[in-house]
């Protein structure tokens, strides 16, 4: 038997093996309590609260989130690679500290600990401490994929730009800063799509009807409203939050092959 025709066999096997195990699994589920508790009658009425209050929240808060600790990431960044060693220093302890505490620990550091420790308290209330917790773990996880991209656009550019009269901050400015946001697009687009999934977090301090986030306004609904009682309302939640990942997840595979090809 030809090598080809065995390798075809074996795929073909393999193909068979998963339709057996989706059928199987397919068959053994109840869809009758599936669709009582995942997609009971009445989810009609959770749409527009999760829409227009958890989604425009969602959004919003991922948009601060984002843009705040990319300005944060940014100076942590050129401080990791500043001559001199104490800027340094400073740039690696917050990196390392913000990197290694879960995201929710931050949070509720924000939220509860600090105000009871220094008495400040975060303009915004419970979710703006929230927000900043994210911002805080956000600028550590981005500071070192800008620095990253920064070392990587090649020294000649900097050189070139020095020999034009450049000094060293014009040169960093207009560019090896340009340059590296160039590289590091995919990368940061990842970040902002996690950066959407952890405003989840957001829920566990609190916050106004206003204010709510898509997790919020979805555990709001498992007690009250149509569907209290069952989990269609995290059913909903789910859509909406793939919805609005899996665009962005292809939008960053689509970058990643650009960049490939470009190199």
């Amino acid at each position: 038997m030809k090598r080809s025709t065995k390798r075809r066999l074996r795929q073909g096997g393999l193909y068979a093996i998963l339709v057996v195990v989706v059928v199987f699994l397919a068959a053994s589920v109840n869809w009758t309590k599936v669709h009582d508790n995942f997609w009971a009658p009445g989810l009609g009425g959770n749409w527009h609260d999760l829409i227009l209050t958890g989604l425009k929240n969602t959004v919003i808060y991922t948009a601060i989130a984002f843009g705040l600790g990319l300005v944060l990431a940014l100076a942590l960044a050129l401080l990791k690679l500043s001559p001199v060693a104490p800027y340094r220093w400073i740039a690696t302890v917050y990196i390392e500290i913000f990197r290694g505490l879960p995201a929710l620990v931050t949070i509720l550091l924000m939220a509860f600990a600090v105000p009871i420790a220094f008495g400040w308290h975060v303009p915004g209330g419970t979710v703006g401490a929230g927000l900043l917790g994210l911002v805080l773990v956000a600028g550590a996880y981005m500071a070192e994929t800008l620095r990253a991209g920064l070392q990587a656009v090649p020294k000649g550019q900097a050189e070139a730009a020095r020999s034009l009269g450049m000094g060293p901050v014009a040169t960093m400015a207009h560019v090896i800063i340009p340059q590296a946001f160039r590289v590091i697009i995919p990368p940061l687009t990842n970040e902002f799509v996690l950066l959407i999934k952890d405003t989840s977090l957001l829920s566990i301090v609190g916050a106004t009807a206003g204010q709510r986030e898509l997790t919020n306004v979805a555990r709001d609904f498992l007690t009250s409203g149509p569907t209290a009682g069952t989990g269609t309302s995290l059913t909903q939640v789910a859509i909406l939050y793939l919805v609005i990942s899996l665009p962005l997840t292809r939008l960053v595979a689509w970058l990643e092959k650009r960049q490939q090809r470009a190199r």
